[in-house]
């Protein structure tokens, strides 16, 4: 990659004009993110890139209190 940290903008693409979207990057960033993550990118010494995806741990709610908390978010 030329520039691994713009591979998460939107329209950013690898190809030549008119060879095709490119990556879909900028929507992985945002699901990602949005789920309170982070993504990187780094280009490898032997070639190619590397792509490093960390989320968050899911924390075990009780139904009861997942009911309560969606009551609550209704109000």
């Amino acid at each position: 990659m030329s520039d691994p940290v713009k591979v998460f903008d939107p329209f950013y693409t690898t190809r030549p004009v008119g060879q095709g979207t490119g990556l879909g990057l900028s929507m992985c960033y945002g699901i990602i993110e949005g789920h309170g993550g982070k993504i990187s990118c780094r280009n490898r010494s032997e070639g190619g890139a590397s792509f490093v995806i960390e989320l968050p741990a899911a924390v075990s709610v009780s139904a009861d209190k997942a009911q309560a908390q969606a009551h609550a978010a209704k109000l």
